[in-house]
């Protein structure tokens, strides 16, 4: 009968224990039933094992063995063997003592008074212990409360930096039509202009042109001097 296991010890499940230990459900069956062929006892509820942190710490060592998982299970099925009589002994040295206890009122009266005393030091220090964690969940509800605040000031600041972006690149595209659109009347102004200046350079030979040839014709015809300046000029 198992003696080792303490009052509101946690139990585990093959799958819970499989977790823990690192190794497969499968596994768990196998080493507790190598574990059990040797003299190894498990709490069982029927034929299912309920396991401890003992039982844990057994199935860890016998995964972590660079022997023969026989040999191994031996020697932990013996340090099994050991905790259980050493539990024994202890409950009979308990009995004892309570058995020895003075018949001296003065000192049964000391030895009340001491456990008193621990006892009142034991609630002295539950109820520190419960002021300490009242502070704790105090704490903790503030920095979830900084936390919050901090996440919603990152994501309004994120909001506002991104619109910032999204105006400052409409402003961006204005003015860049903007100087495409000047751009553009300048080069019709400017295409205007060369227009302009060729239409008036035509102008300037043609009138020119027209004036060599009545240049060339008055100096080809036979008169007097004046007559031909005459004629240049009249024309």
């Amino acid at each position: 009968m198992r003696r080792d296991i303490q009052q509101n010890e946690r139990a585990y499940s093959s799958k819970e224990v499989a977790e823990e230990v690192g190794i497969a459900t499968p596994t768990v069956r196998k080493y507790s039933q190598i574990l059990e062929k040797n003299g190894y006892e498990f709490l069982k509820d029927g034929d299912r094992r309920i396991f401890v942190q003992s039982d844990i710490e057994t199935l860890i060592a016998l995964r972590d063995t660079d022997k023969p998982l026989d040999d191994t299970a031996k020697d932990l099925v013996y340090q099994q063997k050991e905790k259980l009589e050493g539990s024994s002994e202890t409950e009979i040295a308990i009995s004892d003592t309570y058995d020895n206890l003075p018949q001296d009122p003065n000192e049964l009266k000391e030895i009340l008074m001491f456990l008193v005393n621990e006892l009142a030091a034991t609630r002295e220090m539950n109820v520190q212990m419960t002021n300490d964690i009242s502070q704790l969940k105090t704490t903790v509800s503030r920095l979830q409360q900084d936390h919050h605040a901090i996440s919603s000031n990152i994501a309004n600041s994120a909001q506002k930096t991104h619109g910032k972006i999204e105006r400052l690149t409409e402003q961006q595209k204005t003015h860049y039509e903007t100087l495409l659109q000047q751009e553009k009347q300048i080069n019709e102004f400017l295409q205007k202009e060369i227009h302009n200046m060729r239409d008036e350079q035509k102008n300037e030979w043609r009138s020119q042109n027209d004036f060599n040839k009545r240049l060339e014709e008055a100096i080809q015809k036979p008169k007097g001097k004046w007559e031909r300046l005459f004629f240049i000029f009249r024309k």
